[in-house]
């Protein structure tokens, strides 16, 4: 009778460490270096800690994103010296994204009053309200998509004629820009026509209007967490290389994100890499 206890035993704890075996094999994420060498959150947070301006480029439909940059900025909030700021605002919203942090108008009215992404609810609003409960200033960083999309029919030049109140919601012009950075380059040859050549013009200034934003905000000691795509980001380029312009100061950490189980070189975008498994279920 023993005997067949301790083989019933022995068969439970095989069962037991398969189990554990694949729960552990079953990671969410992965976090790797700039080199690919493997890594983790308190590596992460240790050098965003070292940092003035933390970018986290996300996949707008990647519910570890979201989940991430919430326990990024509640760790950083720790020492009360963070600022926000969400390329899903623009900034001519700034004034409603206020009301709403102070109280002074509810989620429904800011619904009303602001061009919230449609994934707002599940995604954002989640951060926006730890800010608002923490009192964390949040910055509404981009440019109003009405004068990006001037940009993208009409090139720069649509955007000179502004009056001085709507130029005030854009980086101060002339934008720089340089055509042969990778990013651009890539999105160049996207398109095709003349509505191409203007297409990366309007990602350009979507990030000069990003890195003015958060210059324009940065406040000496304390942390500045920037939340967006990956693509204005990724390789240092895009809202980094207009930051450069701005305050060439400023110590930048990067992270970006990916849906795939295997590290390849290609990948290798920023300081920090977030590889998702690739069957996560998506926001939308």
């Amino acid at each position: 009778m023993v005997k067949v206890k301790n083989v019933y035993l022995i068969i439970l704890l095989v069962f037991v460490s398969i189990a554990i075996s694949t729960a552990q094999s079953a990671e969410s994420h992965q976090i790797f270096t700039e080199s690919l060498k493997k890594s983790n959150f308190k590596k992460l947070l240790k050098k965003a800690k070292n940092a003035d301006v933390i970018f986290f480029g996300e996949m707008h439909n990647d519910p570890i994103s979201h989940w991430l940059q919430l326990k990024l900025i509640k760790e950083l909030d720790k020492d009360n010296n963070l600022i926000v700021g969400l390329e899903m605002f623009e900034r001519d919203n700034q004034e409603a994204l206020n009301n709403y942090l102070d109280g002074s108008i509810d989620a429904k009215k800011l619904e009303e009053d602001a061009r919230l992404w449609n994934n707002y609810k599940t995604d954002y609003a989640p951060i926006v309200d730890y800010a608002k409960e923490n009192d964390i200033k949040v910055i509404a960083s981009n440019i109003p998509r009405t004068y990006a999309s001037m940009v993208y029919k009409q090139g720069f030049e649509s955007i000179e004629s502004l009056v001085a109140e709507e130029k005030a919601y854009i980086a101060p012009l002339p934008i720089p820009y340089d055509a042969s950075l990778p990013g651009y380059v890539k999105m160049l040859n996207m398109m095709e026509g003349h509505a191409g050549e203007n297409f990366p013009k309007s990602q350009a200034v979507k990030d000069a209007t990003m890195a003015y934003s958060i210059n324009e905000n940065y406040e000496t000691n304390k942390k500045f967490v920037h939340l967006n795509g990956k693509y204005h980001s990724d390789n240092f380029e895009g809202i980094i290389w207009y930051l450069n312009e701005y305050n060439p100061a400023l110590k930048v950490l990067t992270i970006s994100t990916d849906m795939t189980d295997t590290p390849k070189s290609e990948l290798a975008k920023a300081d920090f890499i977030i590889l998702v498994d690739k069957d996560m279920t998506k926001t939308y």
